[in-house]
């Protein structure tokens, strides 16, 4: 019995451990859909900024009267 070892839990630290091991996790199908509709949220909220900005900068372009020389 030389190479015998012994743990030592306290009360308080043997619930948590129980927790710990309960915990659900995910599949990884699940974990790479939740990756794959975050990623689309961020490249589809890039375009509609982008289209806005590109739409903001052309109606200023254009709405912005020519000013006439003075002869």
């Amino acid at each position: 019995m030389k190479n015998a070892k012994i743990k030592i839990i306290k009360k308080g630290a043997q619930k948590a451990a129980q927790t710990q091991v309960n915990v659900e996790r995910k599949s990884k199908h699940e974990t790479a859909r939740e990756i794959v509709s975050t990623v689309s949220n961020w490249v589809s909220d890039f375009q509609q900024r982008r289209r806005l900005e590109t739409k903001q900068a052309f109606e200023n372009l254009f709405n912005s009267s020519p000013k006439a020389s003075e002869v």
